[in-house]
């Protein structure tokens, strides 16, 4: 899968321009849902990742793309869970997080990619 941030705000997966947060499930695109995390904004200052989201627990790695400047928060929980399910948080500014997906087949692609920030 190619994918890379075109700039602030823009992503491109697999030739495909995105102007939103997405999730990438087992190498399927989908729009990331931020409302559940929505609650937590006032504590982190931004819209956080958090456990709450609909997350791709299904693989071993959890790759996040932390936004063009690598400031998403993580809430703890989303590490919480991950250590309860066995998976591998791999987070790094979106940039990177896009070149890492390159080296994976799609059915072992999961991650969420954060396009501002």
């Amino acid at each position: 899968m190619k994918a890379r941030l075109l700039g602030f705000g823009s992503l491109e997966v697999d030739g495909r321009r995105y102007r939103h947060d997405v999730v990438i499930d087992a190498g399927v695109v989908r729009r990331r849902d931020k409302k559940p995390s929505k609650p937590l904004a006032a504590r982190y200052g931004h819209t956080p990742l958090s456990a709450a989201e609909d997350l791709p627990w299904a693989g071993r790695t959890l790759i996040i793309g932390t936004g063009a400047h690598g400031a998403l928060p993580i809430a703890p929980e989303v590490e919480q869970e991950a250590l309860r399910r066995g998976v591998t948080i791999v987070a790094a500014s979106t940039e990177d997080a896009c070149r890492l997906l390159d080296e994976l087949e799609d059915w072992d692609i999961n991650a969420v990619l954060h396009v501002t920030c």
